[in-house]
């Protein structure tokens, strides 16, 4: 690998303050704060990461929260990277449902093509983030962009970035709906057992679900008087 001068990171407001940043500047790295909308920390034009606590990782899972951030993730970046702190050998001693937990990551993986990394603590993130940065930066010769938003200049694209807003559908599994029903109106008529044929049957029962349940927003409060 080349010389590593000083690798540019860019950092998400959110962790600013989590200790990583502060981290990868001792390093050496150049950090700039940037509202980056998809990932954490920035190191190319491919690459992004998403750093999660073990109990953020349990937490964004169990809200619904993961497989959107890794979809975008991966709409936007050919490497997305999810970097848990925490050591995977405690897992259940971090939440009662590792098991459920170690199921979505396959699936993030399997799925998504999103790379798993783990890491102890703050300190060894910022390592971990540096050696890639340097590689990408001077060993892969790689510019550092910040992606905002998916280009979606052709009909298909706006079609599957559609059909990917779904819960746990990723660009597979859209592509895989829009050529086995033809049309975006076609996936949202199918039946259950229609979509079960290509999801499987706990995917399909969530895709169906949000597709027709009746919408009802939660109440708002009314204004003490």
């Amino acid at each position: 690998m080349a010389e590593c001068r000083r690798p540019r990171v860019y950092v998400d407001e959110r962790e600013r303050g989590s200790g990583v940043p502060e981290a990868l500047a001792e390093l050496g790295a150049a950090v700039i704060y940037t509202m980056a909308g998809v990932g954490d920390y920035i190191v190319s034009d491919r690459v992004a990461i998403e750093r999660k606590t073990v109990y953020d990782l349990a937490e964004s899972l169990f809200d619904g929260r993961l497989f959107d951030q890794v979809r975008r993730l991966s709409e936007h970046y050919d490497i997305p990277v999810i970097l848990v702190e925490g050591d995977p050998g405690k897992l259940d001693s971090y939440t009662t449902r590792g098991q459920q937990v170690r199921m979505a990551l396959s699936s993030i993986t399997i799925d998504y093509g999103v790379r798993v990394l783990w890491s102890l603590n703050q300190r060894e993130t910022a390592r971990m983030i540096y050696s890639i940065a340097c590689r990408e930066q001077y060993g892969s010769q790689r510019s550092v962009v910040v992606h905002r938003k998916p280009r979606l200049d052709k009909l298909w694209m706006q079609q599957l970035y559609v059909v990917q807003s779904l819960p746990g559908i990723g660009p597979r599994l859209a592509e895989k709906l829009l050529e086995k029903f033809g049309s975006i109106g076609a996936i949202c008529r199918a039946s259950v057992v229609e979509l079960e044929r290509v999801l499987g049957y706990e995917r399909a029962q969530r895709i169906y679900r949000v597709l027709h349940a009746p919408y009802k927003p939660p109440r708002k409060q009314q204004p003490d008087k």
